[in-house]
């Protein structure tokens, strides 16, 4: 089996891949000091909760924008699997993806996982907004070449830095408020972060539509991105595997027989 680790800025995704289909998949926070073995432990446990075997793994792809935790996923593919992993962004590892922007260089490896997952699994020219740490909308064409993007703070990101500017207002949940006009601190605040990302989202999609002057699908992923289905008008597609669909592409792109 393939085991896919997307290290995002606050959660990771591990999934397992038998060569056919998926098996299964889990998340945890992110925390660069956990090492191999705390790693070993918790994802140990979670398969032999499914019949599942460490030993089973034979490979291991990862995608990681916490540089620091490089050095751990390493010894835990080494150690535990027996495997040299496969990291998206190193000198040896070909994505496939024609680029099409001033700066090549200065796109993140993992947005162009993402587009890869996104042409795998959708045809046609495509946004796909990923609601993380930031909230990025990257235009795909239709042959899967990435064609430039748009980068803003994540709502968690805005929801913190509000609680920390201002002294008087709560930290609280992310969610759809009841009415549009808050009646208090907490559903003012809940109704200005989820309102101003739904449009947010509907009215760049809508901007970008237009400069494109092609049809444009909408494909939305990430950890909150979920939060959004049913408000946002522009979004499509709601779809949480693009980047697994995308690192196993990359993997069999440079598999070595």
């Amino acid at each position: 089996m393939l085991l896919v680790i997307d290290v995002g800025n606050t959660n990771t995704v591990f999934a397992l891949h038998s060569g056919t289909e998926w098996v299964s998949s889990w998340r945890s926070a992110t925390d660069a000091t956990r090492t191999a073995d705390d790693h070993a432990v918790w994802l140990g446990t979670l398969m032999r909760m499914e019949d599942l075997e460490l030993s089973r793994i034979k490979g291991c792809i990862i995608s990681t924008v916490v540089p620091q935790a490089k050095f751990n996923f390493r010894n835990l593919s080494r150690r535990y699997f027996d495997a040299e992993p496969m990291f998206v962004g190193d000198s040896d590892v070909t994505l496939g993806v024609p680029i099409r922007i001033r700066r090549p260089e200065q796109v993140g490896a993992d947005r162009l996982v993402a587009a890869i997952g996104a042409h795998q699994l959708y045809t046609g020219a495509k946004i796909v907004i990923d609601s993380g740490t930031a909230t990025t909308f990257d235009i795909v064409g239709p042959d899967g070449g990435f064609e430039g993007g748009i980068i803003s703070p994540g709502i968690n990101l805005s929801m913190r830095a509000l609680h920390d500017a201002a002294a008087q207002l709560p930290r609280i949940a992310i969610q759809k408020p009841p009415s549009v006009i808050g009646q208090d601190t907490i559903s003012a605040m809940q109704s200005g972060v989820f309102w101003g990302y739904v449009d947010l989202i509907d009215g760049v999609g809508a901007r970008v539509r237009d400069e494109y002057g092609a049809p444009l699908s909408v494909i939305a992923t990430g950890g909150v991105a979920s939060l959004f289905e049913g408000a946002s008008k522009a979004i499509d597609h709601f779809d949480q595997s693009l980047m697994e669909v995308g690192l196993l592409e990359v993997y069999r792109r440079n598999k070595k027989d």
